[in-house]
């Protein structure tokens, strides 16, 4: 049967995304990766590109860890134990040794009694919130919180929904307020850790106090959930995410395996009784293959290394390197977002530009990434950095000065 009619809808709204500057178009293939040589980190080879070689700024693995030893030798390990995949959902036949022993240490390292793993930190978000929402639930959001929160919530069908204001802890409060009106039994504030575009972090212990004086009202208690995907690994002192950095802890914390530990995949954390609910209910656990065995223990050997010193040395590195990197924005003239962690917003705040600066950015030999409405709000339009241990001084140095130039071309006004 043709399609004529639904795709000439289709092809409107492409061009509709185009017209309004809000179009990812073609994806960057990489077709290779050259190794760090001298003063400088990795560069990449993208189809299309010949041999001209690429400096990622634009990556989330924070840690720089998915071409490690350690790593490939846990993954090719376990691939020849097992194979290549898992061959069934977890309940079913694929548990693995590796899952179970990649859990056991997120559950350790985090504090906590249990964890369990998904194929991703989103499909984590969605199979944690949707299950634990009945329809005696409230479900309370902050308003620039990650679509996988935002997507998880319109799944949901609780009693209701309410969003905040970005951070702002007397909305939270009056949502709370609401809540004890509405004669709610029980409450989800959902928050990120750390907030994906803007490289800022939740004032989790705050909210966690204010969460709890509204606790005793509600006869199956107002939790605090927490998605800190991009904290994990990558910020607080340690690498333990925005839960060590502001001292404080969740009541159930998501985190993922693909961003600073360098593989795939999501996770949850939290009191047993909890994860052994999770894992008769939630749907992308069971009926969703997990990662792959050689995933879970390269995962595994990424939290091993990260608690080594050659961890805590990559860790460090990769602080001063984002704080190099925001100092010398700031020397520069640029707008950002303040903030500790590496991702390193540069915001233009009109889109035409920020577009312009990225084809510069590239034509340069920089990968940097637009972000533009809606995945941030109207007039916030920004260049998304993300800094990683990868990432060298004289790396830094060149972008910044790039950086530089692009202005003094007289190509850095609207």
């Amino acid at each position: 049967m043709p399609l004529n009619r639904l795709t000439s809808v289709l092809r409107q709204n492409l061009e509709a995304f185009e017209q309004e500057g809000r179009r990812k178009g073609p994806e960057a293939v990489v077709v290779g990766v050259l190794p760090p040589e001298g003063a400088r980190g990795p560069r990449y080879l993208l189809e299309g590109h010949g041999a001209k070689p690429f400096l990622r700024m634009n990556s989330n693995g924070y840690l720089g860890l998915a071409s490690h030893p350690a790593l490939k030798k846990a993954e090719e390990e376990a691939i020849e134990r097992f194979g290549v995949g898992p061959g069934a959902v977890r309940f079913i036949s694929g548990t693995y040794g590796t899952h179970v022993e990649l859990e056991r240490r997120l559950a350790d390292f985090h504090a906590r009694e249990a964890a369990m793993i998904f194929s991703s930190a989103y499909a984590t978000v969605l199979s944690v919130v949707v299950p634990l929402t009945t329809a005696q639930t409230v479900l309370i959001s902050d308003e620039l919180n990650h679509n996988c929160i935002i997507n998880a919530v319109r799944l949901a069908r609780p009693l209701e929904k309410m969003v905040y204001k970005h951070l702002e802890l007397g909305e939270l409060e009056k949502a709370l307020q609401k809540a004890v009106a509405l004669g709610a039994r029980r409450v989800l504030v959902l928050t990120d850790g750390v907030f994906s575009m803007r490289g800022s972090h939740a004032p989790l212990a705050e909210i966690s106090a204010l969460i709890h004086q509204y606790d005793a009202h509600f006869a199956e208690n107002a939790l605090l959930v927490v998605d800190d995907s991009h904290g994990v690994g990558a910020f607080g002192p340690t690498g333990r995410g925005t839960e060590e950095y502001t001292a404080s802890q969740a009541d159930i914390l998501i985190g993922t395996l693909g961003k600073a530990f360098g593989v795939n995949g999501g996770y949850v954390v939290g009191p047993g009784d909890l994860i052994a609910y999770l894992r008769e209910t939630s749907p992308m656990y069971v009926y969703s293959n997990p990662i792959t065995p050689g995933e879970a223990a390269a995962a595994g050997a990424a939290l091993q290394l990260l608690q080594s010193p050659e961890g805590q040395a990559r860790l460090h590195h990769l602080q001063a390197m984002t704080q190099r990197f925001r100092q010398g924005l700031v020397s520069l003239g640029y707008e950002s977002f303040p903030g500790a962690h590496p991702v390193v917003p540069l915001l233009l705040r009109d889109s035409a530009l920020t577009h312009r600066l990225v084809r510069y950015l590239r034509e340069h030999g920089v990968l940097a990434t637009a972000i533009l409405y809606p995945v941030v709000p109207r007039g916030e339009d920004s260049i998304r950095f993300q800094v990683s241990a990868e990432h060298t001084q004289a790396d830094i140095d060149e972008v910044l000065a790039i950086l530089q130039a692009f202005r003094q071309d007289g190509l850095g006004t609207p």
